[in-house]
């Protein structure tokens, strides 16, 4: 077997060899240079007039982006820019389902939540205080505008002020993302600052407040940025810094989601998806363009064509109640002039099938199709349906934890002014905001689960009824309940 190891030493020379030849350089540095299309604020634009959901605006928007430096092969090539050629006409539908999906989104969230409870010490004075607050606020309702802001917009803050000429108690505003920014240091929010445009004599001023730990700043610029006298207007004229003791901020930030284009921002939910919007609307028009052109066309001969009673001339068609195409009589003995009706095949399963891909695309991540009330899962059993309403779930889950954690500062943070502005020292509050359950079971349904549970005896009396009711009944409906099963079944347990 001597020739085996010769083989085998001139097999390992070769590969010796060859990976002495071997050299490998190091890839040079890579650069780079990329262009965003839109500052925060020209997104923040794009994002409102979508969900404004005017084909108009969305037309002008997209063509002016499409004619400016950031009009690049992306943008001019979306169907909201396309311009039609000389003569030609294109009719432009919009879904509305960006603002659908918001509204439905701030429904489902607002819909559930439960009032804001106080503990501690001295939770009955601060849950009355509170309540009268909310309720001059009507704190429900801006929630759910607190809700649809900041999903367009991508963040936003609550602002709490005062103004003895509008209500005794503190006001609760709502400022969407392009009316905001913040200080941050070491990515904590120190300061937030609230714009407002006002206009005099046909000039445009900003409005700037800044909200800190224990102060507000007013500041009035013009256009230019150019520090403005405030008397101009009469509803400044009295405002002047405020600072006071306590390190309490008068105002909450909210967002659902960090923006990966701007840092330090929210992400709003059309952040990516205005692409499949826009093919979204552009199935739409298509079709409805298909339905147009698809109807019958009458070719009539010129003697044939209708004419005025009173002029005998040939009356105008139009595309809608009395179209047809005027052609040549024919110069044959054999065929007389007549009216021939062509109707065109219009392929309505393409276009629904485009039209259900892009739809799903759109609403990927974000709702299932059945939130919304659409037909496309009429095939599915009710066992698919409910995992797919996991993504409703998933997205209202994630904006009920921000708000977990922006309402209870929003609630402490006004009862803490009204301690500020009666000149006493602030108090210490806790409180929580809980939310009830979305798309839960049937009630028979969940009977049937608890009663199963109990027969096995691996659920208790106490547990079956808190499943059973959950926040249908209160602490104490819950303890006369289990009472009242504890006493049925006593004489049950006796007899045998």
């Amino acid at each position: 077997m001597g020739w085996m190891s010769d083989m085998e030493q001139t097999l390992s020379a070769v590969r010796q060899r060859i990976v002495s030849k071997l050299r490998f350089q190091p890839a040079g540095a890579f650069s780079a240079t990329i262009y965003e299309p839109y500052s925060h604020a020209a997104n923040v634009a794009k994002n409102r007039i979508w969900y404004r959901g005017e084909p108009s605006e969305l037309f002008q928007f997209y063509k002016s982006c499409a004619a400016s430096a950031a009009g690049d092969g992306v943008n001019r090539s979306r169907f909201w820019a396309a311009v039609p050629s000389r003569g030609m006409q294109i009719r432009k539908i919009h879904t509305g389902l960006p603002a659908l999906c918001v509204d439905k989104l701030a429904d489902i969230v607002a819909t559930d939540m439960q009032p804001v409870a106080f503990s501690g010490p001295n939770a009955v004075e601060a849950q009355a205080r509170w309540n009268r607050i909310a309720a001059a606020n009507d704190f429900a309702e801006l929630v759910r505008r607190a809700v649809v802001e900041t999903d367009v917009t991508g963040d936003g803050a609550f602002k709490i002020s005062y103004d003895p000429g509008v209500s005794p108690l503190p006001l609760l505003e709502f400022y969407s993302g392009e009316q905001v920014s913040y200080t941050t240091v070491r990515g904590q929010i120190t300061e937030v600052l609230f714009y407002t445009q006002k206009e005099l004599d046909g000039q445009r001023f900003q409005f700037t407040e800044t909200y800190g730990p224990g102060f507000v700043r007013y500041a009035l610029c013009d256009r230019l940025g150019r520090p403005a006298d405030a008397a101009a207007f009469h509803e400044l004229a009295d405002l002047k810094p405020v600072a006071w003791a306590a390190p309490v901020m008068w105002a909450v930030p909210l967002a659902f989601a960090h923006s990966p284009m701007f840092p330090g921002r929210g992400r709003s939910v059309f952040d990516g998806k205005c692409d499949m919007f826009d093919a979204l609307d552009e199935d739409i028009s298509q079709w409805t363009d298909a339905v147009r052109a698809g109807r019958a066309a009458r070719y009539i001969p010129l003697d044939l064509i209708p004419r005025d009673t009173s002029t005998g001339a040939p009356i105008e068609p139009n595309p809608f109640d009395n179209q047809f195409i005027a052609v040549r009589g024919t110069m044959s003995e054999t065929q007389n002039g007549q009216v021939q009706v062509v109707q065109p095949e219009i392929r309505s399963d393409a276009y629904r099938r485009k039209y259900a891909a892009d739809l799903e695309i759109a609403l990927m991540g974000l709702l299932s199709p059945s939130t919304l009330g659409l037909g496309m899962e009429q095939r599915d059993n009710a066992s698919a349906q409910r995992e797919k309403e996991k993504t409703t779930l998933y997205s209202r889950a994630k904006r009920v934890a921000a708000l977990e954690q922006a309402l209870p500062k929003l609630a402490k943070a006004a009862l803490a002014v009204e301690d500020i502005l009666a000149g006493r020292a602030v108090g210490q509050y806790a409180c929580t905001v809980s939310w009830g359950e979305y798309a839960n079971p049937s009630f028979e349904s969940v009977a049937a689960t608890v009663g199963q549970a109990r027969q096995a005896g691996v659920l208790s009396i106490e547990r079956a009824v808190e499943e059973l009711y959950g926040h249908n009944m209160s602490t104490e409906e819950k303890r006369q309940e289990v009472a009242r099963i504890k006493e049925e079944r006593a004489p049950a347990k006796q007899n045998t």
